[in-house]
C-alpha cells in the first residue's frame, strides 16, 4: 500500500491511497485539473481511480469531485449528511455514482477495505477513514474540534496517520484578520486541531504501535510548519519516546505535492 497526501490544508484537501493494482482519493478540494497534474507527479494517473471518499461537505474538500466524477466515471462515497450538504457548485453527480454510507460502516473498494468513524466537526455528518491493505493500514483524521476517545480507538495502531496540526493558538489569537467569532468556531469541539492537542495525540497513538505520524491540515495564517513540528518532537522526546525509532514524524503540504509513503 502507498499513501500520498497530494495537499492538506484550508485552500484544499486531495489523499492519494493504492494498494494491489487499486487506487482512490480520500476528498478532493482542489480543481479537478490541479488534482490530475499532482497525480501525474507521483506516476499516478486519475483514470485509474476506482473512487473518491469524501469526509465532509466544506469545500476545501469537495470542490473537485463533481469534475472527476464526472470525467471517468468514479463513484462518491459520502455520508448522508454530507450529500445533504453538498454545495450547489460542486457540480451535478450521476445519482448512479453515488455511495452513502453510515458513520462506522465498513466496506470495499476493491483490495482495499474502508473503515469509516465519526469526527466532531461542524459538519453536516464529518468522517475519518482507515483504508486497510497489504497488511498494513492508513488513516485520515483531520478536521476535528477534539480527539475523542472512539476516533483515538479507531486510528489505534495504524501504519500511518495523516493527522491534523491545524493551528498555533497564540498565532490565531493575534491574528487582526480573523473575527472573534472565527476564532472561537476553530478553536470549539466542532472546529480544528491546535499544535498542542495534535502533539498529545501524537504522544498517544505513538503508545498504541503508530509508528509513522503526517501532520496535516495546518493553517496558512496561524501556523507554521516549523511550529507544528516542533510541537509534535518536544512532545515525544518529552515523554521519552525516541522520535524516528518509536515513531516517526512527518509534514503534509498546503501548496505542493507531498511524499509517496509505502505502508509495509
Amino acid at each position: 500500500m502507498n499513501f500520498c497526501p497530494l495537499y492538506s490544508g484550508s485552500s484544499g484537501n486531495c489523499s492519494f491511497v493504492t494498494c494491489g493494482g487499486d487506487s482512490l482519493l480520500i476528498d478532493a478540494g482542489l480543481s479537478g485539473k490541479t488534482i490530475e497534474g499532482a497525480l501525474h507527479t507521483i506516476g499516478a494517473e486519475a483514470r485509474d481511480l476506482k473512487a473518491i471518499l469524501v469526509t465532509h461537505e466544506h469545500v476545501d474538500h469537495v470542490k473537485g469531485i463533481g469534475v472527476l466524477s464526472r470525467r471517468y466515471h468514479l463513484p462518491v462515497y459520502c455520508t448522508e449528511g454530507t450529500w445533504e450538504g453538498m454545495p450547489s457548485g460542486v457540480g451535478a453527480i450521476d445519482r448512479g455514482l453515488r455511495r452513502t454510507f453510515v458513520p462506522g460502516e465498513d466496506f470495499y473498494i476493491g483490495s482495499m477495505s474502508i473503515s469509516s468513524f465519526a469526527i466532531p466537526h461542524d459538519a453536516r455528518e464529518p468522517v475519518g477513514f482507515r483504508i486497510w491493505g497489504g497488511g498494513g493500514s492508513v488513516s485520515v483524521a483531520t478536521d476535528m474540534g477534539y480527539v475523542r476517545k472512539d476516533v483515538l480507538e479507531a486510528i489505534a495502531g495504524s501504519s500511518l496517520i495523516l493527522l491534523e496540526s491545524n493551528h498555533d493558538p497564540d498565532m490565531l489569537m493575534n491574528n487582526p484578520h480573523y473575527t472573534s467569532a472565527l476564532k472561537r468556531r476553530i478553536r470549539s469541539r466542532q472546529g480544528h486541531l491546535s499544535n498542542g492537542e495534535c502533539a498529545e495525540t501524537v504522544v498517544r497513538l505513538a503508545e498504541t504501535g503508530c509508528r509513522q505520524v503526517v501532520l496535516g491540515h495546518l493553517s496558512g495564517e496561524n501556523n507554521t510548519p516549523e511550529l507544528a513540528y516542533d510541537t509534535a518532537v518536544h512532545a515525544v522526546t518529552d515523554r521519552g519516546l525516541s522520535l524516528g525509532q518509536d515513531i516517526l514524524i512527518d509534514l503534509a503540504w498546503r501548496d505542493r505535492v507531498g511524499k509517496v509513503y509505502e505502508i509495509l
